[in-house]
């Protein structure tokens, strides 16, 4: 059951990668066109939320960013909850490899980072940028390429994300939730508690999305950011089935869940961020330092870490290889790791905040783009002549 799970998962973020570069695309063409001014001026928007006394007013790139995000963040939750529990991350052993790749994929891109901006001038506060992996892109890449290569690697992949993405989430939380208002938290704390406790018991899917809702309402107010509350709602979801129903609540919400965050939130994230216009674009500004910080730190960063982690740990007999895969193979993978599209450019907008055509994000989004792209041409690159020296080896038998 575990492996079903994690293979509809797979097919999922495969399937919904075609959407978000379809979206990626759409917003690059559109910051590009006689639009463009209407595309800004959406995004800068200002729109009111209001039930009774509660009152909210966000631009729509907030609204994205800190509304339909945490859902995206609540997914990410409860797949790693299910994953330690009942999935990959259950055993040890196989927990190893990734999770020392993902390390090493998380703290070398950050000093790869550090050397460039260092070298170039660039800014030191964007080390956070090339640390996440985007699972639904580097499936969708994964995909295109995964029939002839062992399953044992889409699950390192998952797996690796996973973890990545939790990192992710806890720098999040460390670095960039500033001038917290503790009222509101304690109130988030409470809710988190009440529902924790109310778990043990059969509780409707609509009081479970209410209770969200609050929990996130009181983020908001707090100031820290709702990826964080979003993971702990997920943490107290419970994941055995009930008696009267023999479902799990856990997989119930993922499977629930899981097509909107794939289908719509993540593509409209993309159409939202992704918009980079190039008119009055000088090649100064192309390959400024921010630019080429984040995207060496993705490319060179990633796969150095992710690949020489892996190949430590094996050496040190701390984990093992995948089943039926070889270096090469592993390589691309590790090379997949550096497309941080979606989560790159998530961070990149809590450690540069500003407008989505300010100066900064437009480099901090070509570097990602930049880094993202280059890493997923070479993999391809990569897979194709381990794919070409295996039917080679395989002539020669014959």
């Amino acid at each position: 059951m575990a492996r079903k799970l994690t293979l509809d998962f797979l097919k999922t973020e495969a399937a919904s990668g075609a959407a978000l570069g379809m979206a990626a695309l759409a917003a690059l063409i559109v910051a590009n066109s006689p639009w463009a001014a209407d595309y800004f001026g959406w995004l800068k928007s200002l729109h009111v939320l209001q039930i009774g006394p509660i009152r909210l007013e966000e631009s729509i790139s907030d609204w994205i960013k800190e509304g339909l995000m945490a859902v995206f963040f609540l997914v990410v939750g409860l797949e790693i909850k299910y994953e330690i529990l009942k999935g990959e991350l259950n055993n040890p052993k196989k927990l190893a490899l990734p999770v020392v790749a993902a390390l090493g994929g998380m703290i070398v891109p950050g000093l790869v980072y550090l050397v460039f901006a260092s070298a170039l001038g660039g800014p030191s506060g964007g080390w956070p940028i090339p640390l996440a992996t985007d699972i639904a892109f580097a499936l969708a890449v994964f995909a295109v390429v995964g029939k002839s290569l062992p399953s044992s690697l889409r699950i390192f992949l998952l797996t690796l994300a996973i973890v990545d993405d939790l990192g992710a989430i806890a720098l999040i939380a460390v670095l960039f939730s500033e001038g917290v208002n503790w009222q509101p938290l304690i109130g988030a704390g409470l809710a988190l508690l009440a529902m924790g406790l109310a778990a043990r018991r059969r509780v409707p899917a609509a009081f479970w999305a209410l209770a969200f809702g609050l929990v996130w309402y009181f983020t908001i107010l707090s100031g820290l950011s709702t990826s964080l509350t979003a993971v702990a709602f997920a943490l107290i979801v419970p994941v055995e089935p009930r008696r009267e129903t023999s479902q799990s609540p856990l997989k119930d919400a993922m499977h629930d869940l899981h097509p909107y965050v794939a289908f719509l939130v993540l593509p409209l994230f993309a159409f939202a961020k992704a918009g980079v216009s190039f008119s009055g674009l000088s090649l100064e500004q192309a390959f400024a330092p921010l630019v080429i910080a984040i995207a060496m730190g993705l490319f060179l960063g990633k796969q150095i870490g992710v690949f020489g982690a892996a190949v430590l740990a094996t050496k040190l007999r701390i984990a093992a290889r995948p089943t039926g895969a070889n270096w090469l193979q592993l390589y691309g993978v590790s090379l997949l790791c550096g497309i941080g599209f979606t989560m790159s450019l998530f961070i990149g907008v809590l450690a540069f905040p500003g407008a989505a055509d300010s100066a900064v994000q437009v480099e901090v989004k070509l570097g990602v783009i930049g880094g993202s792209i280059l890493s997923a041409l070479v993999a391809l690159v990569v897979f194709n002549l381990g794919g070409r020296g295996r039917r080679l080896a395989e002539a020669e038998k014959r």
